[in-house]
């Protein structure tokens, strides 16, 4: 068998050919053909040739080797004639099934998370991003053979795991791999704090926080360099970017706003990954309106929403009230032919919390500003304020932010009855 690929300086291996292994068990929300082209895409974001794909229903999952011993064999003989390297198992491995995988079909295996972990750990471009997806790999290799390094200070930027070079000093490894994600949470805990402190400066800031969530690749990156005309990387890859970005905007009625695009989601994404990014997708708990971009040409479109929704719920952003408003965006209507597109605008104007837009042409996206707009504004009540008449900064704020409906000065005070929502409220009672 020829060698693996052409391994880069990050120790992420590329060009390699892979073969991608679908064990169904049990009732599933989608089908196996999406969710095998779904495993597909994610080996192709970190440059592996998918030659071929199987599925395998399971009745009963084996202890030894996950799959069926026929089922087996039937993998190696694939990955023999395809001249494949490596086999991606689209379901959660233990270490010794892997390692049996392995030996029957005399190729590389890697699981679901492993495979989510590697994505990872090329997209991170951040230094909390690094520390993140290090954390959650180490977290993830801590309880299974260590298979990606000879000694642990040789690994290279403490991910990458597909071309390591065998399995020796194991336990002198882990012994590592613990003192090194100690090391980690510290770092990690001190970003925590540094994170929560800005996001306490921005509550403090008469600026509402609009939060992007979605699944990968539902145009997120997109529609967050349309609506602020940044240059995010945006591609029609899983996971394109990873680290999270905010930038100003400017919506009807509002001075400003800051438009948040964080990671995008993905169906069974690793816990590892999920308790390493807690700190990262708090922004979107503090948010104070979500907007969940979906696409809606995709044909799992409702099963991607249902994972999203799964994932918001984990992390506290959402629960059976609400905690945070949210509201959906109905990306890639162009991609529609013009008969869906009208059933799913009937659908959307029957609603109150959707908006019909294009992040690529631009079609709906000054609807969905004057959405969040109207949804910001929403339960905005008439309050009395009493002011010293000298302090013009807090005058000219509710000016700025709300309505004024009367100004009265008595002495060296003013009185103003003012139109203001909820949100630019609680913003004007935390100034300092």
């Amino acid at each position: 068998m020829s060698g693996f690929g052409r391994e880069d300086r990050d120790g992420i291996v590329r060009g390699g050919r892979a073969i991608v292994a679908l064990p169904e068990i049990g009732p599933h929300n989608r089908t196996a053909e999406a969710r095998l082209e779904e495993a597909a895409g994610l080996a192709g974001a970190i440059g592996l040739d998918v030659v071929e794909k199987l599925a395998f229903r399971l009745r009963q999952p084996k202890a030894a080797t996950l799959l069926g011993s026929g089922q087996v064999e039937a993998l190696a003989e694939a990955a023999r004639m395809a001249e494949a390297e490596l086999v991606v198992v689209d379901a959660a491995v233990t270490p010794i099934q892997q390692r049996n995988l392995e030996k029957a079909i005399e190729a590389k295996v890697i699981d679901r998370t492993g495979l989510i972990l590697e994505i990872f750990g090329e997209r991170a471009a951040t230094a909390e991003g690094r520390l993140q997806v290090e954390l959650a790999h180490l977290d993830y290799q801590a309880g299974r053979l260590v298979r990606s390094w000879t000694h642990l200070e040789r690994q290279r930027g403490g991910f990458g795991f597909l071309g390591g070079p065998g399995e020796t000093q194991i336990e002198a490894d882990r012994r590592m791999i613990r003192d090194r994600m100690a090391k980690l949470r510290r770092e990690l805990e001190q970003v925590s704090r540094t994170r929560g402190l800005h996001r306490d400066r921005r509550r403090r800031a008469p600026w509402p926080v609009v939060a992007l969530v979605g699944y990968t690749n539902a145009g997120k990156s997109t529609l967050f360099n349309r609506m602020t005309g940044a240059d995010v990387m945006a591609k029609d890859l899983l996971f394109a970017t990873l680290d999270p970005t905010m930038r100003q905007i400017r919506l009807p009625g509002l001075d400003k706003a800051i438009l948040s695009d964080t990671v995008g989601f993905v169906s069974d994404l690793p816990t590892q990954l999920v308790a390493a990014f807690r700190a990262t997708l708090e922004e979107v708990t503090t948010a104070d309106i979500i907007v969940h971009v979906r696409d809606m040409s995709h044909p799992d479109s409702e099963a991607q929403a249902e994972d999203v929704a799964r994932v918001l719920a984990e992390i506290g952003a959402t629960d059976e009230e609400g905690s945070v408003p949210m509201i959906e965006a109905w990306n890639k209507v162009d991609a529609l032919d013009p008969e869906a597109a009208a059933v799913l605008r009937a659908e959307a104007a029957r609603r109150d919390d959707a908006v019909v837009l294009s992040a690529l042409t631009g079609e709906g996206v000054d609807d969905l500003r004057r959405f969040v707009s109207d949804r910001l504004s929403r339960g905005a009540r008439v309050r009395t304020v009493r002011l010293p008449a000298s302090d013009g900064a807090a005058i000219a704020w509710l000016h700025q932010h709300g309505e004024v409906l009367a100004s009265d000065a008595t002495g060296e005070m003013v009185s103003l009855d003012v139109r203001i929502s909820d949100v630019d409220w609680a913003r004007f009672e935390a100034r300092p």
